[in-house]
C-alpha cells in the first residue's frame, strides 16, 4: 500500500488535468480523481492513464468530492491537489512535516507561470472578521499594504524557510488521515467552492494542532481554472455565501452581523464600480443578490442561507 494518496477534484478540467496527472503519477502515490459531472473529456484523460476515477452524475461541490476521495483511500497521508497544479518535487518533505509532533498537515510552495511564488495565496492567516469586512469593503484593494491585509495574506513571511502557518492553500495541501477522520473531513455545507478549506484549517487550529509551510515541496499552479465555467452572478454569490457561512460558524453573532453589514455596503460599492468599468448592468444584478443574502443573514442569522445560493450548476 502506498504511504501517500492524492485526491484531485475535477470539473471540466480537460485542458489542465493531463500535466497534473502525469506529474502525480511520477511520485508513486496512489491517485483518485473525483469528477463533478464534467461535460468535456476530463474523465477520458483520466482513464487513458489508468487512474481510478469517481464520476459524480451531478456537481456535488468541492468539499463533498474531496471527502469522497479521502473515503476511497487508506493511505496515512493524503494530498489535496488541484487539477491545475503540477508537482515539481517529491512529496517526501510534506510527509516528513506531517510526522512532526502536533502537526496535522502541511502545504508547499506554489509557483505561477513565471516561476514566482504565489505570495498572498499559498499561505494565509485564518481570516478575522476585520479582514473579511475590509475585503468586502474594497479597502484591501484600495490599500493592499494595510496592516490587517499584510497579516491576513502573510505578506511579511519568509517564504524560503519552513514555518508554522495557519492556512496553507487547499490547492496543494497534505493532511494526516487520522486527523481528517477525527475532524470529519470538509464541511459539505460550503457549496460548491470557497471557504471549505479555510473552515477545515480553523477546525485544525481549534483542535490544538499545527500546520506547516514547506518550501521544499513545490508545484506550478495556474489557479482559477474552474471559475470561468461560472457566471458572474454565481461567482459572486458563491464566494460571499462561503464568507458568510464561515463567519456565522466561527464568529460571535454580533460580529457576524457586523460582517453582514460590511458585505451589504461593499456589494453596493462594488456593483457601482464594476458596472462603470465593465459598462454593463450585470454586476448590479450579481451584487444585488449578494446584498439580499447578507441583509437577510444580518436580520435572522445564517438560517436558510444555502437556500438563497441558487442557481445551482
Amino acid at each position: 500500500m502506498a504511504e501517500i494518496g492524492i485526491v484531485i477534484v475535477t470539473y471540466n478540467s480537460e485542458s489542465e488535468i493531463g500535466d497534473c496527472l502525469d506529474a502525480a503519477l511520477a511520485t508513486g502515490a496512489e491517485i483518485v480523481v473525483v469528477d463533478n459531472a464534467s461535460s468535456d473529456r476530463t474523465v477520458a484523460e483520466t482513464a487513458r492513464r489508468g487512474i481510478r476515477a469517481i464520476v459524480n452524475p451531478v456537481n456535488r461541490g468541492f468539499a463533498a468530492a474531496i471527502n469522497q476521495g479521502f473515503a476511497a483511500l487508506t493511505c496515512p497521508y493524503v494530498l489535496m491537489l488541484n487539477p491545475d497544479a503540477v508537482l515539481q518535487s517529491s512529496l517526501a518533505p510534506l510527509r516528513e512535516a506531517c510526522d512532526l509532533p502536533g502537526v496535522a498537515g502541511a502545504g508547499g510552495r506554489l509557483l505561477d507561470r513565471n516561476g514566482q511564488p504565489q505570495i498572498g495565496f499559498m499561505v494565509r492567516q485564518l481570516p478575522s472578521a476585520t479582514a473579511l469586512a475590509m475585503e468586502a469593503l474594497l479597502l484591501n484593494r484600495i490599500w493592499p499594504g494595510n496592516p490587517v491585509n499584510r497579516r491576513y495574506r502573510c505578506l511579511g513571511l519568509d517564504y524560503a524557510r519552513r514555518s508554522t502557518v495557519q492556512q496553507p492553500a487547499g490547492a496543494f495541501f497534505m493532511v494526516r488521515r487520522d486527523v481528517w477522520l477525527a475532524l470529519g473531513g470538509l464541511d459539505e455545507g460550503f457549496w460548491p467552492i470557497w471557504f471549505e478549506d479555510v473552515d477545515f484549517c480553523r477546525r485544525i487550529r481549534d483542535a490544538g494542532l499545527l500546520l506547516c509551510y514547506v518550501p521544499e515541496a513545490t508545484a506550478r499552479h495556474t489557479g482559477g481554472h474552474s471559475v470561468p465555467h461560472l457566471t458572474l452572478e454565481m461567482r459572486r454569490v458563491y464566494w460571499y455565501g462561503g464568507l458568510l457561512k464561515y463567519s456565522a460558524k466561527h464568529f460571535r453573532p454580533v460580529v457576524f452581523r457586523a460582517v453582514c453589514l460590511a458585505v451589504v455596503t461593499g456589494a453596493f460599492l462594488r456593483s457601482i464600480v464594476e458596472s462603470v468599468l465593465d459598462r454593463s448592468l450585470q454586476p448590479i444584478a450579481a451584487y444585488g443578490k449578494v446584498a439580499r443574502l447578507a441583509g437577510r443573514c444580518a436580520l435572522i442569522g445564517w438560517r436558510d442561507g444555502p437556500a438563497l445560493y441558487g442557481p445551482k450548476i
